[in-house]
């Protein structure tokens, strides 16, 4: 499925409304956990549970997609290495991509920078 938001930026399996919704709620639980936000609406296991069903209820190619921006976003490979990106994050993944993201520290932030990287706006 070719989820670009223009014909320069690379096909990503995973809807860039999808990665922008977890950035949205990684940053939520973030601040839930730093205790930075007022938890009386969301609390954290509320915001945790929603972010973890999420990710985890994306299909594996599409999970891939998450934790190659991701490494993208933190630096670990460039843009013109996207296809590795994503083969490497395929050749390492495991049922358990829901708490390796979100055990990640900064995981928004990778996120937003690795849709930037890629030519996507992370708005």
């Amino acid at each position: 499925m070719d989820t670009s938001d223009d014909n320069d930026s690379p096909t990503m399996s995973v809807s860039t409304d999808i990665v922008r919704f977890i950035i949205d709620k990684a940053h939520e639980f973030q601040m839930l956990r730093d205790g930075s936000a007022d938890d009386s609406v969301d609390g954290p296991n509320y915001v945790f549970t929603e972010l973890h069903t999420t990710i985890d209820d994306l299909e594996p190619d599409q999970q891939v997609n998450v934790v190659g921006l991701m490494w993208l976003g933190r630096g670990d490979y460039s843009p013109e290495d996207w296809d590795k990106a994503l083969a490497d994050a395929g050749a390492s993944w495991n049922e358990r991509t829901a708490e390796y993201l979100i055990g990640t520290p900064l995981l928004a932030d990778y996120l937003e920078e690795g849709l930037e990287r890629l030519g996507f706006s992370a708005e």
